[in-house]
């Protein structure tokens, strides 16, 4: 019996990060980074990005931004599919409306 591994679809998601200028703010989101992740769906690409911008190595060095924190928020952009907020919680990401981002 063979086996086959199929490697998982994988696709570029459009990120945007968005970053209060002081953490534990509410309000005056900015943005502060946009970059393209590689992930087969949302949770990798989530976790991903968590991953890049929370170790001093990883992170790109036109990044103007802090370490990702609680209350900071990732966009992505699929076009015609959709647009999506994500909201780093105590708990993990969680999708929010974009009022937040406002």
């Amino acid at each position: 019996m063979i086996k086959t591994f199929v490697k998982p679809r994988t696709k570029e998601y459009d990120v945007t990060i968005f970053q209060t200028p002081k953490y534990r703010e509410t309000r005056g989101y900015r943005e502060v980074y946009r970059t393209l992740i590689e992930g087969a769906n949302h949770e990798e690409c989530l976790s991903t990005v968590f991953k890049q911008f929370n170790v001093l190595d990883r992170m790109p060095f036109d990044f103007q931004g802090r370490f990702l924190s609680t209350g900071d928020i990732l966009y992505i952009d699929e076009g015609r599919r959709g647009q999506y907020y994500y909201q780093l919680k105590s708990g993990g990401w969680a999708l929010v409306n974009r009022i937040m981002v406002r």
